[in-house]
């Protein structure tokens, strides 16, 4: 793992005790393609881990790592609860995964399918059932026992899917971009579902999605991937409001990124100039900068105020006069593209209602700046 991507990481490493599952140094290729390319992670017992990234990222590709579904290249050290892994088939280790076609089998009933895993493993019928209906209160279908899997609606089945691998009680429960197929209402009511039941539990669930919003309403920590790198880790809120580069900055959706080269340091505390405007922000990317250096200077559209005209200005605030140049009415707010001597910034105003003059002046604070690597 590269030092920017573990700038974001919180607190020291877990104890060997707290860690179920240890990957070193691992590689990957599919012929010449490069998948994989040393990836290190560390989880923790009872961890919500998210897998981030874009399509073609890698991040599906170490899911199926861990799951055993396919072997790497090489690897270093790769082991669960402790055990050598690395070149174990997947029926012979303790996880288990939900896709997000859920891959039931629509010729079985809902607890047929559920206790599946079970019959293959010889667990008596009345223990398969029992287990099958505790499962199934537990993802609130508990009346649904004897029901077919084409009555169902697409909530429902990914109910079961989770059911299905939650009763193997895996130490670690895999999951595949579980919600991608479903509609925006039913996906942020499966996000509380899948939350509740990673506290019920108390189960490890390793996470893989595209969606930042998905990861940072769930997870505790979030691994950014980009070409088979981990980018960036940490919790939602570092990726969300320290960055360690632009590509990380992009991806998590800061509206405003500018060029711009540093003139001061002093601690964290960068002086830089952009488009000729001095600017002032907080550095989080891994080596601190030297005078000279080209950066990204990158701020929330959030995080940028209507300045009040007669109000003192405060030390530690960007200001700039701006022009109205658009905006955009999204009923909670209302987005406006300024223009000012940086260009066009971006800003969201929660006040819906508010009357914009033709010129004004924004202002956002230092903390709420991040200069970071322009690559």
């Amino acid at each position: 793992m590269s030092e920017s991507a573990t700038a974001g990481v919180a607190g020291k490493a877990p104890a060997p005790a707290d860690l179920i599952l240890e990957i070193d140094n691992l590689h990957h290729r599919y012929g010449q393609v490069v998948a994989l390319k040393d990836v290190s992670l560390r989880v923790r017992r009872g961890e919500f881990l998210t897998l981030l990234g874009s399509s073609g990222s890698g991040k599906s590709t170490l899911l199926r790592m861990i799951a055993g579904l396919e072997m790497p290249t090489s690897v270093s050290a790769f082991t669960l609860s402790g055990q050598e892994m690395a070149h174990v088939p997947a029926n012979h280790r303790n996880v288990s995964t939900v896709f997000q076609h859920y891959g039931l089998f629509p010729h079985l009933t809902v607890g047929q399918n559920v206790e599946y895993g079970l019959h293959v493993r010889k667990v008596p019928p009345d223990e398969r059932r029992r287990q099958a209906e505790d499962m199934l209160k537990l993802v609130k279908l508990e009346d649904m026992y004897g029901r077919r899997i084409g009555e169902l609606s697409g909530g429902q089945k990914q109910r079961v899917a989770l059911a299905r691998s939650l009763v193997l009680k895996p130490a670690i429960l895999l999951l595949d971009e579980p919600l991608g197929a479903l509609d925006e209402k039913l996906r942020l009511e499966m996000q509380i579902e899948l939350l509740a039941l990673h506290q019920a539990l108390g189960m490890t669930f390793i996470y893989v999605t595209h969606s930042q919003e998905e990861a940072l309403t769930m997870s505790h920590r979030i691994l950014l991937m980009s070409h088979g790198e981990i980018v960036q880790e940490g919790r939602p809120e570092d990726l969300f409001d320290r960055p360690v580069n632009r590509f990380a900055a992009e991806f998590m959706g800061m509206e405003n990124i500018l060029a711009g080269t540093v003139t001061g340091v002093d601690g964290n505390l960068i002086s830089a100039t952009a488009n000729g405007v001095a600017l002032r922000g907080m550095w989080t990317g891994a080596t601190p900068p030297s005078a000279g250096d080209q950066v990204a200077i990158a701020f929330r559209s959030e995080k940028v105020k209507l300045a009040k005209e007669r109000a003192p200005r405060a030390s530690d605030t960007n200001v700039l006069e701006a022009k109205l140049k658009a905006r955009v009415y999204k009923g909670k707010y209302l987005d406006v593209v300024a223009a000012c001597p940086l260009g066009d910034v971006r800003l969201r105003l929660w006040d819906d209602h508010v009357v914009l003059p033709d010129q004004f002046k924004i202002e956002w604070r230092h903390a709420n700046t991040v200069v970071i690597p322009l690559a």
